[in-house]
């Protein structure tokens, strides 16, 4: 005869076999200094050879903000989706804050203020420094400015990062025309494209979606069995 209390002790067995998924962080304090500290670098791809990816975006930041490149490396900067618009603009280190002038007839690069997209550079003349800043209100005042190829000495990406904080809250808002091609010692020959980074991002989710159903389909396999059981008792 199958009884109530027969029920009863499968239960742990039935626990026990089914499977056991963790979504929660593990017990204990969370480490909130840490990620407060991650959130504010913005995340891009790994660099690799003759590619460095930075990420333009978090606490107004370029991540790396200094980089050094040969002639033909691609410098691939990627804007999160969502939040705060950001831009990639050439900048002039004697007038921090503002767009490069035209040199030769060639203008500075410009990416446009931008979210969920990515903005490449190719390095032409690995000779002179490049500096760019965000031309966002008020963000190359806080000191979300860059470089490539800055000397060690002079004109460094520290004192570039000096001017600009010092213009502060009296940077000169700049009206966005949108995305502009070309830069001197580095060269941007296409308008920002959709980000492949935010895509596996969007990836990533769908599979946390995944596991979240299973173990749903789990506890509601255990709830079936405990439920047949206690029609069977009470019809014997």
């Amino acid at each position: 005869m199958f009884s109530f209390a027969s029920t009863l002790a499968l239960l742990p067995l039935l626990a026990v076999a089914s499977p056991q998924y963790n979504y929660g962080p593990a017990p204990g304090p969370s480490a909130t200094t840490s990620t407060q500290a991650a959130a504010a670098a913005p995340s891009a791809p790994p660099s690799t050879s003759g590619q460095i990816d930075v990420g333009a975006g978090g606490n107004f930041v370029f991540s790396p903000a200094n980089v050094t490149a040969s002639n033909g490396t691609l410098v691939t900067f990627f804007f999160p989706d969502g939040g705060i618009p950001h831009s990639v603009t050439q900048g002039d280190f004697s007038n921090p804050c503002q767009p490069i002038a035209a040199q030769g007839g060639q203008n500075g690069f410009d990416s446009g203020l931008q979210m969920g997209t990515q903005f490449t550079l190719n390095v032409t003349n690995d000779q002179i420094p490049i500096y760019f800043f965000c031309k966002a209100p008020t963000h190359c005042g806080l000191g979300m400015v860059g470089s490539i190829n800055a000397p060690s000495s002079g004109n460094t990406f520290d004192s570039w990062m000096q001017a600009a904080l010092k213009v502060g809250s009296s940077e000169k808002t700049l009206q966005d025309n949108g995305p502009q091609t070309g830069g001197i010692g580095a060269v941007a020959t296409a308008p920002p494209s959709a980000s492949s980074a935010a895509a596996s991002g969007s990836s990533s989710s769908g599979s946390s979606g995944s596991s979240g159903a299973m173990a749903l389909t789990a506890s509601s396999a255990v709830a079936a069995v405990f439920g047949l059981a206690v029609a069977m008792t009470l019809l014997a």
